[in-house]
């Protein structure tokens, strides 16, 4: 009976050992800080993909950078140094301008266009990280983008010679053709950046905005709905295929319901943080109409300019974008 309950003992002993051998753990690097809604859909993913797993596959956050710099992320994810990561879509424009096709002044100003771009953009976005080993999982917009500014902005004019922080080449060509002076900032050096005084005005979301405290530097806040740029979070195809089958379905279920999820989370953001900057004495106001004509014209300038960038990928998605209901307003 004894040499019995040992082999048993030892039998259950081998199965938990197997049971956690095959159980990895993903370190998952993201840019941006604990209490962004980005960063709390993303904490909700991975514990979802941790409970529908029964804890095969657990993922770790690392937030704000902390793990690696926001330009680094997708070539760490690439290299296999971790198998997934969270970045801003329209970073890689300088690889490839289909990437920042959402960050094209005035082409998408509002959620239902938001969404009808993506569906047009995805498939060709999905078959570029494809050929770097990548797969994507999932994508939420930030609010739209509105102005900050130290001083009054009544027109495009205003922004000559400004210090105008940019985030990705779209950002710094809307800048130039300003007349403004792009300087590169990531979004969690804004605040050192204009108390430095490498800064004075950018164009970014109401979430950044209330993340960087942005009425203690800044004073002026124009809700100019210019464009609503997204993360993508996105995983390595070797690491993705280790898993079974059964774990590879429920990570792309957990990743659908993130998508939703954050759809909602970033229209709620939208609200909220708008608010919150009226609330901490910013004025808040509509763009005068000097100013949405005249980043309206540097919008139809960017989005010629995107279409012959992007060439026949650019013109698909564009086609695809403007067939929509959404597109077509």
């Amino acid at each position: 009976m004894t040499v019995h309950r040992s082999i048993l003992f030892g039998l259950l002993a081998a199965v938990l050992f197997v049971g956690r051998a095959l159980a990895v753990s993903w370190d998952m690097p993201t840019p941006y800080p604990d209490g962004n809604f980005h960063t709390r859909n993303i904490e909700m993913f991975a514990k979802e993909v941790t409970a529908a797993t029964d804890g095969a596959v657990e993922i770790r956050v690392h937030s704000n950078q902390s793990l690696f710099k926001h330009p680094e992320i997708k070539n760490a994810v690439r290299g296999g140094q971790v198998p997934l990561g969270e970045i801003l879509l329209s970073r890689l424009g300088n690889e490839n301008a289909v990437f920042e096709a959402d960050s094209v002044p005035f082409l998408a100003t509002d959620y239902e266009a938001a969404e009808a771009l993506w569906q047009a953009q995805r498939p060709i976005v999905e078959k570029l990280f494809d050929h770097e080993g990548l797969m994507v999982l999932f994508s939420v917009p930030w609010p739209p983008q509105g102005l900050y500014s130290k001083k009054a902005i009544d027109q495009v004019e205003d922004l000559r010679g400004v210090k105008f922080r940019a985030y990705n080449a779209a950002t710094e060509r809307l800048a130039q053709l300003a007349g403004a002076v792009p300087t590169q900032v990531e979004a969690a050096e804004v605040a050192q950046a204009f108390a430095t005084g490498r800064v004075d005005a950018m164009m970014t979301s109401p979430s950044t905005g209330a993340d960087s405290k942005a009425w203690d530097f800044v004073s002026n806040y124009y809700d100019v709905q210019a464009w609503l740029p997204k993360n993508i979070v996105f995983v390595n195809k070797r690491a993705f295929r280790a898993l079974d089958t059964k774990a590879q379905r429920q990570v792309l279920e957990a990743a659908a319901a993130a998508e939703t999820r954050g759809w909602q989370m970033s229209l709620e953001e939208t609200k909220e943080k708008t608010d919150l900057l009226r609330e901490n004495g910013m004025n808040v106001a509509p763009p005068s109409p000097k100013l949405k004509d005249g980043l309206k014209a540097i919008g139809e300038t960017m989005t010629e300019e995107w279409v012959a960038k992007a060439g026949e990928d650019g013109r698909a998605i564009l086609e695809a974008y403007r067939k929509s209901s959404a597109g077509a307003r």
